[in-house]
């Protein structure tokens, strides 16, 4: 009976879960849905915590200790002393009969599984799932018919380049991994921030990431895309030049994992229960938007925080600002499979929102971090060949590589082929109701004789589901065709689309780009900047020139174009962030600049119409400890100026007060401080004696005439128009039009 004790928790759980939420409201209007709750909260755990059933049916696994424990070994032994070896004599050799600290040594040896070969950098959360409307018409998928279930779901993030010791904010694609735990079995939507990939077919995967890995004679550089290696690949393989666009723009440094968009990459299919196939791209739309970092200030970050990502979205958690993002469906009935003038099969393609817009079904909340990151982040195992009846795989050639790689992968990283009982990986529903057994790390004890299938000798059990039953079923696609070794002509076109998403940029991010392909090739050798150029050429003349021109370079001639018919658009304002950012305050944070003698009034004031409107602020000082102050209660300091640097901040407040504004400016720290968050563009204001804090750093006019810079403000009070002033502008983000130098204006 003990040992199924998960199975019925989970079982419970699914069951109250769904009978408390037939009455959830699951009205699908844009309004309705914007304003829905999470979940009510249900007792479930042994404890009487509340958590999704995924979260509930883990409580078995889970170890607390309690006032009356003591310490054991592993096999449960009372330890009287595990903090000296049993030694021959005081000074005398450790014996090996000392079991004790064999145990304990021997688990430290062993307790670090072989990190990822790619996305070993990583942060994850347990959430759930809902969908707005039931989509039956396109997908059988049970997690997709009815907007009162709760699917939970568990998500990592992560870099894929750099090792488990990297730093967040480097410039790299970022994973997206979703595992939907529903009620038919595990469904793992595997994808990246960005929709295309570097390569058409998985036969070249090991060679791309050997050529973005650090180089193997030197191990050098750690999680960076800018040395020769990458770059010679890159450079004879145009094929990636799409996917080099993405990873030379702000898309690749984003500003947090809330704001990131995600994709499954790969073209699905939707199945219906009446056999319909239908083609799928998959879509996260965050609700907060698409926002990055500027390169200047993920660098830094990198060495003040390179925990900056996974700290952001576990201390949100913690605070109740839950993360959220909208599931969008991009639906291509199969007759129109080749009406747009690409491939929809080609991984480096991407299907233009302008084409096919993208249909918002359902939403996803991350609500709780994990107890034990190595139990639950390092070991969950995410798998493409991970579907549920309704969703199946079409004939990408990176799909159907990855089908296999990622199994054999977690065999080897996870140890065997049980990987799947690890309480991370355990689906809710029933499993492992079959006749396989054995192997390392096995934890299901199979009670019976019979080990294969089909068997009589124990009346022909597990039987075969019938597809009414639930059993899968895969698409029946007709194939004929000869065996061959090649691609498709229709993989041909390896350029239109990086230029369609270079005409879709905005000025401010060509920038960034021009600058960042300026950067990377500045490090690799002669000979790949020459050949990144003539890719570049072949993408958009200007882009070449303003390159080449940094790299103080020549042009050579300019490539033929390309024949064929030509694209069906060619700008496509969907991929810019200009258009996909939204202004909201929720989860930004706000530095306050302090010293003795502060206006301790003012920074009252304007923190709670921070926190009111969704976003926190902290009081920055040059020391620890409470502050004297000209005006109100005494202040609190949160962190010191030279730990808690204008980069872990999105806007920068500067407070009245003679004395404390007089210790400021003679502070090269917080001078520093905000000039910083100046060439950031981040929304500075300053009130009363604040104004002369930016006045003498040379942020504007000292007579003060002149307009002021876009992103600055000031008053000679903390009113309530200049609190909610300031609000809207730090709800902004960025303010990219304004020079990146800190003159003083005329």
């Amino acid at each position: 009976m003990t040992r199924l004790l998960p199975a019925l928790l989970a079982l419970v759980c699914i069951t109250t879960i769904h009978a408390q939420h037939n009455n959830f409201d699951g009205s699908n209007n844009i309004a309705d849905r914007n304003s829905q709750a999470p979940p009510q909260c249900i007792p479930s755990n042994l404890d009487g915590t509340c958590d999704n059933p995924k979260v509930s049916s883990m409580e078995f696994y889970r170890a607390r200790t309690t006032d009356g424990d003591l310490l054991t070994t592993n096999q449960g032994v009372k330890i009287a002393d595990n903090q000296n070896s049993l030694h021959a004599g005081e000074r005398g050799p450790t014996l090996l009969e000392d079991f004790i600290f064999r145990e304990k040594i021997t688990h430290f040896d062993h307790e670090r599984i072989p990190e990822r070969a790619v996305h070993a950098r990583g942060a994850a959360a347990h959430g759930y799932f809902q969908v707005y409307q039931s989509l039956a018409n396109i997908t059988k998928a049970n997690f997709l018919q009815d907007p009162s279930k709760i699917t939970p779901v568990f998500v990592r993030f992560s870099t894929v380049g750099g090792a488990r010791g990297s730093a967040d904010t480097v410039r790299d694609v970022r994973g997206f991994a979703t595992k939907f735990y529903t009620e038919e079995g595990n469904f793992d939507l595997v994808g990246n921030n960005m929709p295309i990939f570097f390569i058409q077919d998985a036969i070249k995967f090991p060679d791309f990431v050997h050529s973005v890995k650090p180089e193997p004679h030197n191990e050098m550089p750690q999680a960076s895309s800018a040395h020769d290696n990458l770059y010679d690949f890159v450079t004879q393989q145009t094929e990636t030049t799409h996917m080099m666009m993405w990873l030379m723009s702000d898309r690749a440094i984003p500003r947090s994992y809330s704001t990131m968009e995600g994709f499954g990459i790969h073209t699905f299919r939707l199945i219906n229960a009446q056999g319909r196939s239908r083609f799928v791209k998959f879509h996260w739309k965050p609700k907060l938007g698409v926002h990055s970092l500027v390169w200047d200030e993920n660098q830094k970050l990198a060495g003040k925080n390179s925990d900056f990502h996974r700290q952001q979205m576990w201390e949100s958690i913690e605070a109740g600002n839950y993360l959220e993002w909208e599931l969008g469906l991009q639906i291509v009935e199969e007759g129109d499979e080749l009406k747009y003038g690409f491939d929809i099969l080609d991984p480096t393609k991407l299907i233009p929102e302008e084409l096919v817009p993208v249909q918002i079904v359902g939403r996803m909340v991350l609500n709780r971090n994990p107890d034990n990151y190595f139990a639950e982040t390092e070991q969950v195992a995410f798998l493409v060949s991970n579907i549920v009846p309704g969703i199946d795989f079409s004939n990408d050639p990176l799909m159907q590589g990855r089908l296999f790689s990622y199994l054999d992968t977690q065999l080897l990283r996870l140890g065997g082929p049980n990987f799947h009982e690890l309480p991370i990986n355990r689906p809710i529903c029933p499993f492992k109701t079959n006749n396989q057994r054995d192997g390392i790390h096995r934890q299901t004890v199979n009670v019976g004789k019979t080990n294969y299938d089909i068997n009589t000798i124990n009346k022909g059990l597990p039987r075969q589901a019938t597809p009414a039953q639930g059993g899968f079923t895969s698409y029946t696609e007709h194939i004929s065709a000869n065996k061959i070794r090649g691609r498709s002509s229709s993989f041909s076109d390896h350029f239109s689309q990086a230029t369609l998403f270079w005409n879709s940029m905005s000025p401010v991010e060509k920038s960034h780009i021009v600058s960042a392909f300026s950067f990377e090739l500045s490090k690799v050798a002669l000979i790949f900047r020459q050949r990144m150029l003539q890719q570049l050429q072949r993408v958009d003349g200007t882009l070449a020139q303003q390159v080449a021109d940094n790299l103080g370079l020549q042009l050579g001639p300019r490539p033929a174009a390309p024949t064929g018919p030509p694209p069906q658009i060619t700008v496509s304002p969907s991929l810019s962030q200009m258009n996909t950012k939204k202004d909201s305050i929720v989860s930004r944070q706000v530095a306050i600049l302090a010293a003795d003698g502060i206006d301790g009034q003012a920074i009252a004031d304007l923190k709670a119409a921070i926190q009111a409107a969704g976003g926190s602020a902290k009081v920055i000082a040059p020391r620890m400890g409470t502050l004297r102050v000209s005006a109100g209660q005494p202040v609190e300091v949160d962190g010191i100026l030279v730990a808690n640097p204008s980069i872990l901040f999105d806007a920068v407040f500067i407070p009245g007060g003679a004395d404390g504004v007089k210790r400021l400016q003679e502070n090269g720290d917080a001078v520093h401080y905000a000039l910083e968050a100046y060439i950031h563009f981040k929304p500075i204001a300053a009130a009363a004696e604040g104004v002369q804090f930016l006045s003498h750093i040379g942020l504007i006019s000292k007579s003060r005439t002149a307009a002021l810079p876009e992103g600055l403000f000031t008053a000679d009070t903390v009113t309530d128009e200049f609190k909610q002033t300031f609000v809207q502008a730090v709800a902004q983000h960025r303010f990219f039009n304004r020079e990146r130098t800190a003159k003083i204006p005329a």
